[in-house]
């Protein structure tokens, strides 16, 4: 991908005699290290962003509408094709609405299974991103290629614990990328414990490396920037929330999954092609079809979800060896710094091969590999997950004969869109005076600090038809 600077600083007379800049305008047309596809226009005017905007121009992928008159039992395939980094989160999501659904509930040997999927690709999908997109943010390569040139030990330990995530999906799963092993009520067929074991050694590998480049990153230089987000995860009460719990907040919020359409609202922006999300009740909210993107202000009813959310929320759920990591990197709650959330990856990171290995000493083959309906109903399910990138929602309308009618898709990313931009407001200041190329750098860092997973935004749009008069 390729990314252009436009720079319009200048300075001109003002009435008062004193020479001001002219706006400027950082322009990212194709943002680099992200999975998908968009661009970035900030447009900064006295020291302060007038706007910006995270535009998102891939094709609407229509995922809610082709799966209306499906059967119940399809969704978890049709709805993993949506991510090929993230698509475990997706299959779960959407198993766990339809659980809800129909009244299916798992025992824990299932469960633990389950959580041991969502651990494998929350070590895979964390270590892409810290170690190929976005540490070289912080070393000051343009990619990894280059950053493995000088440090290539660390690169190559990163991509030996995305292989051990891997290994875990693929053996769960059926294969590392959007497993067919799984199923509404569980999975097709269970590993035996001998084959659970078999992982054993490079997961404990894998944790070794994982504290080694958790001590490293944590030297790296970090800019200081504190925001106020609203964090907003599952939390669960005994331990940190991957695929189940109650939805919460910083901001006192505490409801179940089959809440979020209370208290959570979707809107279309004209830049964009994914919808994004504010807590309801929570200041302004864009007038339909405004033309003018806006910079948002705290209050706007933004919020963050995703690994920083999680850490600040749960962080009393670590268990307590990465508690003590996170703290000997110099993590501690609250911890508002967005661009901290590269060490915070790496802890949560760690926390999923500790219980990777926990849960396969612990294994006990389940009585079946999965769960049926004692029979079809109609009804609503509700569903939800902690996505590497933050909180995703499924929300599913059946008929009697277990057919989709409604479907309704969340993803993280048009979640954190707001705040996204919101981060680069309040950037704008530092951006003002730095020269174009680093400007453009950091405010590329700034989106790539939150892991965007374009495609997995872009799946809905509203068509509009308008007739011309006869």
């Amino acid at each position: 991908m390729s990314a252009e600077s436009r720079d319009n600083a200048r300075s001109s007379g003002s009435p008062d005699g004193a020479l001001r800049p002219e706006p400027r305008t950082i322009a990212v047309d194709y943002l680099a290290r992200v999975e998908g596809e968009g661009s970035l226009t900030l447009v900064i005017e006295d020291g302060r962003a007038k706007e910006a905007r995270l535009s998102i121009f891939e094709p609407p992928r229509f995922f809610e509408a082709f799966l209306r008159g499906r059967g119940f039992a399809e969704a978890p395939d049709i709805t993993s094709r949506i991510c090929g980094i993230c698509p475990v989160a997706y299959i779960t999501s959407a198993c766990r609405a339809m659980e809800d659904a129909l009244g299916i509930e798992l025992g824990p040997e299932l469960r633990a299974l389950r959580r041991l999927l969502y651990c494998g690709e929350w070590i895979e999908s964390h270590a892409l991103h810290v170690f190929l997109l976005h540490a070289p943010d912080f070393l000051g390569y343009p990619d990894a290629v280059a950053m493995a040139r000088d440090h290539r030990d660390w690169v190559a330990k990163g991509l030996a614990i995305k292989k051990a995530g891997n290994a875990v999906v693929a053996l769960l799963g059926g294969r590392e990328i959007h497993p067919v092993n799984t199923r509404v009520g569980g999975f097709y067929s269970a590993p035996s414990r001998a084959d659970l074991e078999g992982l054993l050694p490079e997961l404990r590998a894998g944790s070794e490396r994982t504290r080694a480049c958790l001590s490293w990153m944590a030297t790296l230089p970090c800019p200081e920037l504190e925001r106020p987000y609203e964090f907003v995860a599952l939390r669960s009460d005994d331990v940190y929330a991957i695929a189940e719990g109650r939805l919460v907040s910083s901001g006192g919020l505490d409801i179940e999954v089959r809440d979020y359409d209370v208290h959570f609202v979707e809107e279309h922006v004209s830049w964009s092609t994914a919808l994004r999300s504010r807590i309801r009740g929570s200041g302004r909210r864009a007038p339909a079809g405004d033309p003018e993107p806006r910079a948002s202000e705290h209050g706007s009813g933004s919020y963050l979800c995703g690994p920083l959310a999680r850490f600040n929320l749960s962080f009393d759920r670590l268990l307590p060896e990465v508690q003590d990591a996170a703290r000997a990197a110099g993590l501690a709650i609250p911890c508002r710094n967005p661009l901290r959330s590269l060490l915070v990856r790496l802890v949560e990171i760690l926390q999923a091969f500790e219980e990777s290995i926990r849960i396969i000493e612990a294994y006990a083959l389940p009585p079946a590999p999965f769960v049926a309906p004692r029979a079809l109903r109609a009804g609503t399910g509700y569903g939800g997950s902690e996505a590497p990138r933050g909180f995703l929602y499924h929300r599913y309308t059946l008929d009697a004969e277990g057919t989709i009618l409604d479907a309704k898709i969340v993803p993280p990313t048009s979640q954190n869109q707001l705040s996204i931009e919101e981060d680069l407001c309040a950037l704008s200041p530092s951006l003002a005076s730095l020269p174009v190329r680093e400007a453009t750098a950091r405010a590329e860092q700034a989106v790539r600090n939150h892991d965007p997973c374009i495609s997995c935004a872009t799946h809905f749009l509203t068509l509009r038809v308008e007739e011309a008069p006869r």
